[in-house]
């Protein structure tokens, strides 16, 4: 196996894994029946409708 021949520093470590911590903000889209903010591609929580069709039955 190989080893690292010097021992990487504090500074050194903590910048790579400081790019962990940067995510981005999720992906919204608008429900085209409620106009109500959504993930794409999955079915609207507040109408329960998908592609112009009622695909859940929500409970009000």
């Amino acid at each position: 196996m190989a080893v690292p021949k010097r021992k990487k520093s504090r500074s050194r470590t903590r910048h790579r894994k400081s790019q962990w911590l940067r995510t981005s903000a999720p992906t919204v889209a608008t429900c085209t029946r409620c106009r109500s903010a959504m993930r794409p591609h999955t079915v609207c929580s507040t109408c329960g409708y998908y592609a112009g069709r009622q695909v859940v039955a929500v409970e009000d």
